[in-house]
């Protein structure tokens, strides 16, 4: 899997597991403030599709996972 493949499991795993934590009707409540994790990785995503800059892509390809060639790479 390339780091594109990567980003988006990684971001749809982190936006489930904070919506679990900060739904209160969650079975496995803990805080609302969860939900502001949500947000944070929404916008990254966001900033990320206009500026091409997405820090856990720099950090995969540090770990050696093969860039995906989207913005010129």
């Amino acid at each position: 899997m390339n780091t594109e493949r990567w980003v988006r499991v990684i971001a749809g795993f982190f936006v489930l597991a904070s919506v679990v934590l900060g739904a209160p009707a969650s079975p496995v409540f803990v805080s609302e403030w969860f939900l502001a994790f949500t947000l944070f990785v929404g916008f990254n995503l966001l900033q990320s599709g206009f500026t091409c800059f997405c820090p856990l892509d720099r950090i995969l390809l540090k770990f050696g996972v093969p860039g995906s060639g989207a913005c010129g790479r």
